[in-house]
């Protein structure tokens, strides 16, 4: 059976004992119509299988989270089977040093979010983006702001699920990230 529930700091070493990976077999190439002035389409591209992980070393462990910002307004969530982590969510607010939040006090950011690979497809990415969002709201927070890459196409067809809006496309969000540099930035809001 599948728990879930709000957790603290003590809880990251478990979290990051989560796997944070996507298994890319398609992109959504940025198609401009007009150099962008009469707007872009996202084409489903396919390309060569591989796997993307989004923690292959210990300088991206979530416990630097608390040493390089103040997390007290932070919220995270975690999945368990028995006192195995399968899942978590982490929604950050109210952080001056965080860009993502804009300068804004009323908007949470959906910091992190990541599932097992045995537990994919089985509604606890859905539990977990639902906990944030509904602790989101009874912070008061009226937008959720999401970020994703153009190579993770389950994670846009989930945001778009959920009702978020496509935003903003950076095609240089990560030019100075060499192995990064290829991936395009897609920024979502949700409206709370």
């Amino acid at each position: 059976m599948i728990t879930y529930k709000k957790v603290d700091t003590t809880y990251f070493p478990q979290y990051d004992q989560i796997p944070m990976i996507v298994h890319v077999s398609a992109y959504y190439r940025i198609e401009k119509d007009n150099r962008g002035l009469g707007g872009f389409t996202l084409v489903e591209t396919p390309v060569e299988p591989y796997i993307k992980n989004f923690c292959t070393s210990d300088d991206e462990s979530i416990t630097r989270w608390e040493k390089r910002w103040n997390i007290s307004n932070w919220a995270f969530f975690m999945a368990f089977v028995g006192e195995r982590p399968i899942g978590g969510a982490t929604v950050a607010t109210r952080t001056k040093e965080i860009n993502m939040l804009s300068g804004r006090n009323d908007l949470a950011v959906l910091w992190d979010i990541r599932v097992a690979d045995t537990y994919k497809h089985q509604g606890v990415g859905q539990a977990l983006f639902d906990m944030a969002v509904d602790w989101s709201r009874e912070q008061g927070l009226v937008q959720m702001k999401i970020e994703c890459q153009n190579n993770n196409i389950p994670a846009v067809k989930f945001y778009h699920k959920q009702g978020a809006v496509l935003s903003a496309v950076d095609e240089y969000a990560y030019y100075n990230e060499p192995e990064y540099r290829h991936e395009v930035q897609l920024i979502w809001y949700l409206n709370l």
